[in-house]
């Protein structure tokens, strides 16, 4: 059961001198039914000007990418158990390091879900472990990538 997914990635040059090297680095990401999403480098990566800082760069699209998708497992697994959830906020963080190859990479991303529950059934402190532990493990893109995740309060997983 495979199943495919894709984005344009689209950059232009603008008039800009390209051989030094000061070129804006800013493009558009665009999916599915035409939502457009700003992107450029992170400016920690190319400095500004030729960064976009209010624009998503690819790491924050990566942590934001696992974060997402840990929340919708989380949410469904949520729901066929009977419990009830108000709100899902995740201010989720990932680190970038070197590897052994001396190459930068997001090494790690730590998830930091605050959850409002409501409704007569509540779970108890091992039954949200058991939903993470659950999500983490069924969570496409936690399954794709390199990096240790982290839930706060649970052990890591690769």
């Amino acid at each position: 059961m495979a199943h495919t997914y894709s984005a344009t990635v689209h950059w232009q040059r603008d008039g800009a001198n390209f051989a030094d090297n000061t070129y804006s680095r800013a493009h558009e990401w665009r999916f599915d039914e035409g939502v457009v999403v700003p992107a450029s480098s992170a400016p920690s990566s190319v400095p500004l000007p030729m960064s976009r800082p209010d624009a998503v760069d690819p790491e924050e699209a990566l942590v934001a990418a696992c974060s997402s998708c840990h929340m919708l497992f989380f949410l469904a697994l949520a729901g066929r158990r009977g419990f009830t959830i108000d709100s899902y906020t995740d201010a989720a963080v990932g680190e970038m390091t070197k590897n052994e190859a001396g190459k930068l990479y997001v090494s790690a991303i730590a998830l930091n879900p605050k959850i409002v529950w409501s409704g007569d059934k509540r779970p108890t402190d091992d039954d949200i472990a058991k939903l993470h532990e659950r999500s983490h493990a069924e969570c496409y893109i936690a399954n794709s990538i390199r990096a240790t995740v982290t839930v706060a309060g649970m052990p890591a997983h690769h």
